[in-house]
């Protein structure tokens, strides 16, 4: 079962059977931006004119019910560093880049009411939720943070805070599918032989196709998480081009989805 459902024209959303948690991904619609930009970019981080995306930010805090001064965003650095945030960090990156939190491509809150947003435009977006310990989290991973294992580190993190494996569920969102996502040698020598026949095709001449999304659910499998805890979005941001930022259909200049999640009271 697909687990992004379309919630409204700005956002999909998630972890639709757990009542205490608002997770999603914003689309490309229902914004301010400009072309390339057009309509909802969420990214500061683009050539974008910056009071149209706080607006597009300030009217998805609208539509959430949770204002930006709620909000925590990292700075993404394509690591695989996890950060435990609370109202403390409420409002970093929210509308500048210099507040994000520094050096992180994972958020992990149990506070409620505190939303933890991450950037995509091809890379993969994972989400957390235990209800029984009240933690929630959100990952960034594009290739380098998918073989150097952030999913791992955020598990792990989860667990450290008091998280039962068992309990943890999670869901992997739209990113580039492995039929448009073309890797090289250098790429594939990161993923070890025995998951490649699960995620890798060599096409030849040192070129692949590598899905991202099946070789995270791998190495979350191989962490010990549950398969049946694993959802997983068939949803490909290259094609859906009328939904989706994509970074490498639109090479380069393009804007910004923003993931989310938040525990509600």
């Amino acid at each position: 079962m697909e687990p992004f459902q379309s919630h409204s024209i700005r956002q999909m959303t998630c972890f639709h059977s757990h009542q205490n948690v608002t997770a999603g991904l914003t689309t490309r619609q229902g914004g301010h931006s400009e072309a390339p930009f057009d309509t909802l970019n969420m990214g500061l981080h683009v050539s974008d004119k910056k009071e149209d995306v706080l607006n597009n930010r300030r009217a998805l805090a609208e539509e959430i019910g949770i204002p930006l001064s709620r909000w925590v965003i990292g700075e993404q650095v394509h690591g695989t560093e996890v950060a435990a945030v609370d109202q403390r960090s409420a409002g970093a990156g929210t509308t500048s880049l210099q507040t994000a939190v520094t050096n992180v491509d994972g958020l992990i809150t149990n506070e409620k009411n505190l939303v933890l947003g991450a950037f995509f435009a091809d890379c993969v977006p994972l989400y957390f939720a235990d209800s029984e310990s009240g933690w929630v989290g959100i990952a960034h991973a594009g290739w380098k943070g998918t073989v150097n294992g952030m999913a791992g580190e955020m598990l792990r993190a989860l667990q450290y805070k008091g998280c039962k494996l068992e309990n943890i569920h999670v869901v992997i969102g739209p990113s580039i599918g492995m039929k448009h996502y073309e890797v090289d040698d250098h790429v594939i020598s990161f993923i070890p032989e025995s998951y490649q026949k699960e995620c890798v095709i060599n096409k030849g001449k040192g070129k692949y196709q590598l899905d991202l999304k099946v070789l995270h659910r791998r190495m979350m499998i191989e962490e010990g998480l549950r398969a049946d805890n694993i959802q997983m979005t068939d949803f490909c941001t290259y094609e859906e081009e009328k939904t989706f930022y994509s970074h490498r259909r639109d090479q380069g200049s393009t804007g910004r989805m923003l993931g989310f999640i938040t525990l509600r009271t």
